[in-house]
């Protein structure tokens, strides 16, 4: 799997570098700003990027702009945002943008090597990964469409917007994996979602949650 990273501190640019290439993915391209990560995405065939948010010239959101952009000209282009910070706005056009291939993680948060990678591996397999940090700054300023969900349905929905599967979700929760798949058909019923592949429902379900 070959990757491409878009961050500006050399420290941690090189130990994310050694850590991917240690774990089997092929770092194509080390960028540490917009251009440099442009010019990266047109000479390599990449399965994913990994970007911070505040890059220079004025380190407040070109990381993401970037990452809206690449989708934009590349409809589901994997994108894993990680960074220390969440900008809202460019996270809910990011998501918005498409509904596959997507993750947000704040390096603050992530305690565990193996965790981050299987983030990765995730997001360039198509799914979405959500830090929880990130699920609960969107849904402040937004008013809740949900009102149909029972408030554990509320819960198993949260969890889906962070990436977690069935099997997950019934071990966070403490119960059966057969009452997780019920909640989450439930789910789908009350949003009124267009019966197709599980999976894509399931992205379906993480938009309306964050009322994109």
């Amino acid at each position: 799997m070959r990757v491409i990273i878009l961050e500006d501190n050399p420290i941690l640019a090189e130990g994310l570098g050694l850590l991917l290439s240690n774990s089997g993915f092929e770092v194509a391209a080390v960028a540490a700003d917009v251009d440099g990560f442009e010019q990266a995405l047109a000479d390599h065939q990449v399965d994913i990027a990994i970007v911070d948010v505040r890059l220079p010239p004025t380190f407040t959101d070109e990381g993401l702009r970037a990452a809206i952009k690449a989708r934009s000209e590349r409809p589901a282009f994997p994108v894993l945002v990680f960074s220390q910070y969440v900008e809202e706005i460019y996270a809910a056009e990011l998501l918005a943008a498409g509904s596959e291939g997507v993750g947000y993680l704040l390096k603050d948060r992530v305690s565990r090597v193996d965790e981050f990678l299987e983030a990765v591996r995730r997001v360039a397999a198509g799914g979405t990964v959500l830090d929880p940090e990130v699920v609960s700054q969107l849904m402040v300023k937004k008013s809740n469409p949900l009102d149909r969900l029972t408030p554990r349905e509320q819960e198993v929905l949260a969890l889906m917007a962070e990436g977690l599967g069935n099997t997950a979700i019934a071990t966070k929760l403490v119960v059966s994996e057969g009452a997780v798949h019920k909640h989450v058909g439930n789910v789908f019923l009350k949003l009124d979602l267009p019966v197709s592949d599980s999976g894509h429902r399931r992205v379906l379900a993480v938009l309306a949650y964050l009322g994109l």
